[in-house]
C-alpha cells in the first residue's frame, strides 16, 4: 500500500468539525447533495465519494436513498471516520490513493462519483491526470460531481467601508504563503477539464453565499488557519498566526468576513 500524501492540515477532533460544519453550509448554500440533473433514487446504484474524510457525504446521503443503493468512500486514510460498526450497513470503505491509478476491479465501477474540498489538496497541474482516473471509475452513463470553493475569488465584505480587515488580510497571506495548495487558481477552470477529459453534458452550478450565510462559512474557514498553526514547524510562523487569529475574529464582530464563490461542476461519461 503506498504512504499517504502529506495532507495539508491535521486529521485531529477540529479539523473532522471543520469539515463536517463545511458539509452542512455547503448542502444548505446549494440546497442538494447532488445536481438535480443526476439520477440517484434508482435501486442498485453504486456511488463513491472520493476522498471521504469523515464520511458526512455518504452517511447523511444514505437516509435519502434506497437501501439498495451501496455507497462507497474511497480515502487514503480513515482516521476521521466513525467506527465501522457504526456505519450505515450499505456503506464501504476503500483505500485508494488519487495519485494512482486506480484498481483494475473499480475500472467502469460507479454510476455516480463525488468529490470536493481537494482545492487544498491538488496543485494545477495534477487536475487532469485525476480527472482521467475518475473517469475510469465511471460507468458508461455515469456521472462526475466536483464541488470546491474558488478561493482566487477571494474578497473582503464588509458592513461598512471604513470597517478594518488588516488582520483578516494579513491572516489569509501568512497562512497561504505555507503551502502552494493553499493558493489553488484551478476551480474556475474545471468545466473545460472536465470537457477535455470527454466529459459530456457539462455544466456548473456557481454561487455566492447571502451575506448571513457568508459569515457561518467565514468562521468555517477561520478554523483552517487554526490547523495551520497546530501543523506547521516554523516557531515564527505559528506565533504570528496566533496573534493574527484573534484580531481576525474581532474584525469578523466588527462587520467583515472573508467572501469566496463556490463552484459545483456535473460532467456525464458517454455511453
Amino acid at each position: 500500500m503506498a504512504p499517504a500524501p502529506a495532507y495539508v492540515f491535521t486529521r485531529d477532533f477540529i479539523d473532522n468539525n471543520r469539515i463536517n460544519l463545511q458539509h452542512y453550509l455547503w448542502v444548505e448554500l446549494f440546497g442538494y447533495y447532488t445536481h438535480p440533473d443526476i439520477p440517484i433514487q434508482q435501486e442498485y446504484m453504486r456511488i463513491a465519494d472520493v476522498g471521504t474524510g469523515t464520511g458526512i457525504w455518504l452517511t447523511d446521503l444514505a437516509k435519502r436513498l434506497p437501501s439498495t443503493t451501496h455507497l462507497d468512500g474511497l480515502d487514503v486514510s480513515f482516521e476521521a471516520m466513525p467506527p465501522l460498526e457504526w456505519l450505515p450497513p450499505n456503506v464501504t470503505l476503500r483505500n485508494w490513493d488519487i495519485y494512482k491509478e486506480p484498481a483494475q476491479e473499480l475500472h467502469g465501477f460507479y454510476d455516480v462519483i463525488n468529490i470536493r474540498n481537494f482545492s487544498f489538496v491538488l496543485k494545477d497541474e495534477d487536475i487532469p491526470d485525476v480527472l482521467a482516473r475518475l473517469s475510469k471509475l465511471l460507468k458508461p452513463g455515469g456521472y462526475l460531481q466536483w464541488s470546491e470553493p474558488d478561493v482566487s475569488s477571494f474578497r473582503i465584505e464588509k458592513t461598512h467601508s471604513e470597517n478594518d480587515t488588516t488582520a483578516l488580510t494579513q491572516l489569509l497571506r501568512m497562512s497561504q504563503a505555507q503551502d502552494k495548495r493553499l493558493s489553488p487558481t484551478w476551480v474556475p477552470k474545471l468545466v473545460g477539464l472536465f470537457e477535455d477529459q470527454g466529459l459530456q453534458q457539462v455544466q456548473s452550478d456557481v454561487r455566492d453565499a447571502p451575506l448571513h450565510l457568508a459569515v457561518a462559512m467565514h468562521e468555517c474557514s477561520l478554523l483552517i488557519h487554526e490547523l495551520v498553526v497546530r501543523k506547521t514547524k516554523d516557531a515564527d510562523v505559528a506565533k504570528g498566526l496566533k496573534t493574527l487569529i484573534p484580531k481576525a475574529a474581532q474584525e469578523t464582530r466588527d462587520g467583515s468576513c472573508w467572501a469566496f464563490t463556490r463552484w459545483n461542476v456535473v460532467g456525464k461519461k458517454p455511453i
